[in-house]
């Protein structure tokens, strides 16, 4: 597998420089990866877009499907209820323990291969995050719920 490395940026430091390695994917990543998650998504029957913000994260924007997420998310029914008002914003480090069913089996496919190639060597306890590139995964939108088909 084809690790990516980010951007690096020389930081002038007294009389020395520092290099600092930032989150970066690129449109050529994106098109790259595209291919596999555009796989999974087809397997599933879910329709999706993926994007770049900010030069730092690879989306993947959920917008209709087949899958219950809205069902296969949360314990309450007012959690359930919020998911299907505003959409869900995936935690892609906690997918395994807030969904169940083909959402778990979705995520579980699609989030690995949005991560392929990167690296996560963050440290939480230190305030020290250095990963290739952030990943999101979100479910409808606030203003455009997710839309379940037969």
């Amino acid at each position: 597998m084809t690790e990516y490395r980010s951007a690096a940026i020389i930081i002038p430091v007294d009389d020395n420089y520092m290099e600092v390695v930032m989150a970066y994917v690129s449109q050529e990543l994106k098109s790259k990866l595209a291919p596999k998650i555009k796989a999974i998504c087809k397997k599933y029957g879910v329709k999706a877009s993926l994007a770049v913000r900010n030069h730092s994260t690879l989306v993947l924007n959920v917008k209709a499907g087949k899958v219950d997420f809205i069902n296969d998310f949360g314990d309450t029914p007012e959690t359930r209820a919020d998911a299907e008002k505003f959409g869900i914003q995936v935690n892609p480090y906690h997918y395994k323990s807030h969904f169940n069913g083909d959402s778990y089996f979705f995520l579980s496919e699609v989030i690995p291969a949005m991560n392929a190639g990167n690296w996560d060597e963050s440290d939480a306890q230190v305030d020290y995050f250095n990963v290739g590139w952030y990943v999101d995964v979100n479910i409808g939108k606030w203003n455009q719920p997710y839309e379940l088909e037969a």
